[in-house]
């Protein structure tokens, strides 16, 4: 009966305790066992550095094609964005009869604006941008015909007003071919779009991957230390006092990891800039490859905690209750 008496009043010295302590108090402990947890990692370096480089490969994956992808919109985002219609003309219409025909287009409520590019602009554009200037002299005459650069108004900008626009532009006399511009944009956007839920559900299964990681890891650690668990609990210990050391342990996994991941991403895009630069010069553009930004850096390493953090509370609130002394 006595035994059991002081069993009934444990909890409520314990709730006294807690009650008893001042912030100040709090923080202390709490910054003491964060701190003789990363001392533990620390002693053993190679099998922390081991389960860190997992996590941070993990980490780093998702995060590396999301960057890439983020370039790559921002790359198309570059180019106009807005539908435009190219409507070549017949190399028999002469420049009068095409600005006489732009100022008719003009006048269609679907049209925005229309830009006339003469052969001789159209012949002088591609002279800079292709580098056969002197291929281009041997010519006896210009081949090229003259272009309507056609801006839809931006209500009838959508695919299907586009192509409408397309199909009415094509039926004129004066035209020989009317291309959408837009196309191909869209198609890249789509397949980025794509890529984006692929990004999301790989980044779901190694998210999974670093629990089951860190999980693993705190149960060994859990069962390494099952003896002090059990003397601690005999002198009365709360079981926050014995899970707070495993939580911080797995706390540190998930710093460390994201910190190796971010190296990871950095290293990996710095290889890739030269390169990148030299094929965008061939171009003509300034286009430059984006490392991580401050934003994402700090998710990343809010990631790499939270997922620590709840690797360690699972993997402590599923082995910790199955070791008690007796």
């Amino acid at each position: 009966m006595k035994r059991a008496r002081q069993h009934q009043s444990t909890p409520d010295r314990r709730a006294t305790r807690r009650r008893m302590l001042s912030p100040r108090t709090w923080l202390t402990r709490h910054a003491q066992v964060a701190l003789d947890s990363l001392g533990r990692l620390s002693r053993n370096p190679l099998a922390t550095l081991m389960t860190a480089a997992v996590i941070g490969i993990a980490l780093a994956m998702p995060a590396s094609l999301y960057l890439l992808l983020s370039n790559m919109d921002r790359l198309s985002g570059s180019w106009d964005g807005q539908a435009s219609l190219s409507v070549f003309l017949n190399d028999t219409v002469p420049v009068a009869a095409a600005a006489t025909l732009a100022g008719r287009i003009r006048g269609w409520p679907e049209v925005a604006a229309v830009t006339l590019v003469t052969p001789e602009q159209a012949l002088e554009e591609f002279r800079q941008r292709s580098g056969f200037a002197d291929v281009l002299d041997t010519l006896d005459e210009n081949p090229l015909p003259a272009v309507l650069l056609v801006l839809p108004a931006p209500e009838h900008a959508g695919p299907r007003s586009a192509a409408a626009l397309q199909t009415r532009l094509q039926a004129l006399p004066e035209t020989a071919q009317a291309q959408l511009d837009l196309q191909w944009v869209q198609r890249l956007t789509a397949m980025l779009a794509l890529a984006q839920r692929g990004v999301l559900l790989i980044s779901a299964l190694l998210a999974l991957a670093v629990l089951l990681v860190v999980g693993n890891t705190i149960r060994l650690e859990i069962l390494g230390r099952r003896e002090e668990i059990v003397v601690t609990r005999l002198i009365g210990a709360t079981d926050g006092f014995i899970r707070r050391p495993f939580l911080y342990s797995g706390t540190w996994y998930g710093i460390v990891g994201a910190l190796l991941a971010w190296l990871l991403v950095e290293t990996g895009f710095w290889l890739l800039t030269t390169p990148v630069r030299q094929l965008a010069n061939l171009y003509q553009s300034s286009f430059q490859l984006q490392t991580l930004p401050l934003l994402l850096l700090l998710v990343l390493l809010a990631g790499g905690i939270l997922l620590g953090l709840l690797g360690s509370w699972i993997a402590v609130g599923r082995h910790l209750g199955a070791i008690e002394p007796g």
